[in-house]
């Protein structure tokens, strides 16, 4: 059984690049860069970095050159491929390894841009995806009156789509770790 798949989560180290093959077919490159924090025999805190190629093709080359941007993180999943060509200049063999994606989701964006403007588009999206919640709901949340706040007043919530968790208090002894 042969099986040849990586998975890499990390920050994009450059903006993408994005190239159309002689048959059209479009292309997109991106580097992302991993960390590891490990311990050292001496029990000092150690970080080290790897550097990753990624090649996307077709629709998925096209949107991720329009929405990934320097500093983003990214989740892709795909399989190692190493190519090998001449240098013209020094007449060596060369060889690049790179993963060719085969899946790749967007995440938060990097940079401590948490401000307003279309970034605060982009977490609504993402929040109305996750927890299946509208727009409006995110907007009423910002404004200070939330769903769960007028449940609690004695009110009921328009959508009806809310759960009622009954509050606990946690005691961080009972965690068993």
């Amino acid at each position: 059984m042969y099986y040849n798949k990586a998975i890499v989560a990390g920050n994009l180290t450059r903006d993408p690049e994005l190239r159309s093959l002689p048959s059209g077919a479009k292309v997109c490159n991106l580097g992302v860069a991993t960390n590891r924090v490990y311990k050292d025999r001496e029990g000092r805190r150690q970080e080290s970095t790897e550097f990753h190629n990624i090649v996307i093709f077709g629709q998925q080359a096209e949107n991720s050159a329009q929405y990934l941007r320097k500093g983003q993180q990214v989740l892709v999943e795909g399989r190692l491929q190493t190519r090998s060509w001449d240098d013209q200049s020094s007449g060596q063999k060369k060889y690049r390894t790179e993963i060719v994606a085969d899946l790749v989701q967007f995440g938060s964006r990097g940079g401590g841009q948490q401000g307003a403007g279309a970034n605060d588009n982009y977490t609504q999206q993402d929040q109305s995806r996750n927890d299946g919640s509208s727009a409006s709901n995110n907007n009423e949340q910002k404004t200070g009156s939330s769903p769960t706040d007028t449940a609690s007043a004695g009110g009921s919530s328009s959508g009806g789509d809310e759960i009622d968790y009954p509050e606990e208090e946690i005691n961080p002894e009972d965690i068993p770790f």
